[in-house]
């Protein structure tokens, strides 16, 4: 695991960019498409933000999401909707190769119609993910069982704001050529600290095949603390 500190939240966003644009080129390079799952956020939605104004190839993208809310398919709690708002909108990915969650048909549903699109898909390019204060990604909270062999999961009694959601499991989020914890705040300090000293979170369980590097600000930064 790579660990990269920068100065704050902007800079974060602008190495994030960096990172998904230098990854876009070797992808469509070696293997012609780029397949990329994204995560919700305020430091993710900067980061899309400037990806935006980036010149890729971008009818070669395939945009996917960790997870999401089941919620109204234009609520705007949804990623899916930051994410359309921010970067899909303003570049010519082609629609159908924006992979939304379609949580709107509730957790079950969701998760089997959501799986059946991924099957294809045996390795991600990059995998983006935040981490929660209490080191939950994705949907994936402490304290809940997350049953092996299942690809993407319905997620029931979320301590965050709605309970039910839709998550990309552990293992699927794990199965990709590069991936980018995004990590910004004082609030996620303690969190940082308790992963790096080896507490058993959600986001301690998780590993790209590839390369792994967290990307977060000073305030984040929880060296400090040992």
């Amino acid at each position: 695991m790579q660990w990269t500190v920068v100065e704050n939240s902007d800079a974060v966003a602008h190495l994030v960019c960096d990172r998904i644009v230098q990854a876009s080129r070797l992808a469509i390079d070696k293997r012609g498409e780029f397949h990329i799952v994204l995560t919700g956020g305020n430091t993710p939605k900067k980061a899309y933000a400037l990806l935006a104004q980036a010149r890729c190839d971008w009818e070669r993208w395939h945009i996917w999401i960790g997870d999401e809310r089941c919620l109204p398919a234009d609520d705007p709690h949804r990623n899916s909707v930051m994410i359309e708002q921010v970067l899909t909108s303003k570049v010519p990915v082609p629609l159908n190769q924006f992979h939304a969650i379609p949580a709107e048909k509730g957790p079950e549903e969701a998760a089997r119609l959501y799986a059946r699109s991924i099957e294809g898909i045996s390795t991600f390019d990059i995998v983006l993910l935040g981490m929660g204060e209490d080191g939950h990604i994705a949907s994936l909270f402490p304290g809940h069982e997350h049953p092996a062999g299942l690809t993407v999961l319905p997620v029931h009694n979320s301590p965050k704001f709605p309970p039910e959601r839709v998550s990309l499991s552990a293992e699927v989020l794990g199965q990709c050529r590069q991936m980018l914890f995004i990590i910004t705040g004082k609030a996620k300090a303690d969190a940082v600290s308790r992963w790096r000293h080896g507490d058993q979170m959600p986001v301690s369980m998780i590993r790209g095949q590839g390369k792994s590097e967290v990307i977060l600000d000073q305030q984040a930064d929880g060296m400090n603390d040992s």
